[in-house]
């Protein structure tokens, strides 16, 4: 099992291996096992809250009102900040640290201390342009970005936003859906009883993100339904158990309180279990397929087998419909291509 970072294990006068968050002199104790939801709860809290060198920072130097930092200190308080789970808040708060100390310009202040009212559609963009060899990382500065002018806005410390109508998309397109030919090439490898089977059979049948699928608990089921809470969302998924998952679950053996194990009987952790499913794909002769991409295949079905946007929402969990609208979109336009096809006629010479 991956070790996590700021932990050590010890045995009690019981005989049993207790865990310890430490982190420059500080330490907590940590419920239950790696992989257990008390236990990754409590590690990603200590995590997201643990002191920062940018903390000692601003304690030096008092944060200026009405700044680009003034206004991350105000996001943090308000209701949409708390709502979220302790996975977005440490993503969040990752790429808040790395904009909020990162230089306007070469020696220049960083963009922490600018002033909200100053702030340039120019500066924006050269910032994106900037990180360009990164796209999925401007995407996330520019995300930041627009949450904190929202406050500031909000707060009336501006009236305009700079990034109105801005325009920023990864080239890429990330994690794609499987094709029929390669969720057939991986059930041929790995027959019903093996783990990687019962995986791939959770991913693509419930749609779960990998934080999720290493959380999944046998007692989450029950009457074949399967209920959890999604840790990036805090939000309810209630799913019925479909027939191919079904006899995945029932061939397999119930090795510990969490659904998937390692061949120790030890849970995984979201960062392994996405490393051997990377293996496994490889092992199959698979590229290019990601633990992640059975989601979207999951997605695209439900779409083309003509579920709406909200059943799709509540089927994967989003927060909007956004995404929802984008699988409903796109498979119309490819129904309306294949129904328009069968009316053409080609003559032969």
């Amino acid at each position: 099992m991956e070790r996590l970072p700021f932990t050590t294990s010890y045995r009690d006068r019981h005989g049993r291996t207790r865990w310890r968050f430490r982190y420059r002199g500080r330490q907590q104790e940590l419920p239950g096992q790696p992989g257990e939801p008390e236990f990754q709860a409590a590690y990603e809290a200590a995590v997201a809250n643990r002191p920062r060198r940018t903390a000692t920072v601003a304690s030096l130097h008092p944060i200026q009102p009405r700044t680009l930092r003034a206004a991350w200190v105000g996001l943090q308080r308000t209701a949409e900040w708390k709502r979220l789970g302790p996975t977005s808040v440490r993503d969040q708060t990752r790429v808040a640290e790395r904009l909020l100390t990162r230089p306007i310009a070469a020696g220049s202040m960083p963009w922490g201390d600018a002033p909200m009212a100053d702030l340039r559609r120019k500066h924006v963009k050269r910032l994106l342009d900037e990180l360009s060899d990164t796209p999925h990382a401007a995407d996330h500065a520019l995300r930041m970005l627009r949450k904190l002018i929202g406050f500031a806005l909000d707060e009336e410390w501006i009236e305009v936003d700079p990034t109105h109508r801005l325009r920023w998309r990864p080239p890429t397109e990330g994690h794609r859906a499987w094709r029929p030919d390669e969720l057939a090439r991986f059930v041929a490898r790995w027959p019903t009883g093996t783990t990687p089977r019962l995986v791939f059979a959770l991913a693509l049948f419930t749609g779960a993100r990998r934080i999720d699928l290493v959380r999944l608990r046998w007692s989450d089921m029950a009457d074949d339904v399967i209920a959890f809470t999604q840790a990036k969302t805090a939000i309810e998924v209630v799913l019925d158990v479909l027939p191919p998952l079904k006899a995945e679950l029932d061939a397999a053996s119930r090795r510990g309180e969490t659904i998937l194990v390692t061949k120790f009987g030890r849970p995984f952790s979201d960062k392994s279990l996405t490393g051997r499913f990377r293996d496994w794909c490889e092992m199959a002769g698979l590229s290019g397929c990601t633990l992640h991409g059975l989601r979207k295949t999951l997605g695209e079905a439900l779409a083309e087998g003509g579920a709406t946007a909200t059943q799709i929402q509540a089927a994967l969990g989003h927060t909007t419909m956004q995404q929802a609208d984008l699988y409903t979109k796109s498979a119309d336009r490819r129904i309306a291509a294949r129904a328009g096809l069968k009316v053409v006629k080609f003559r032969t010479v």
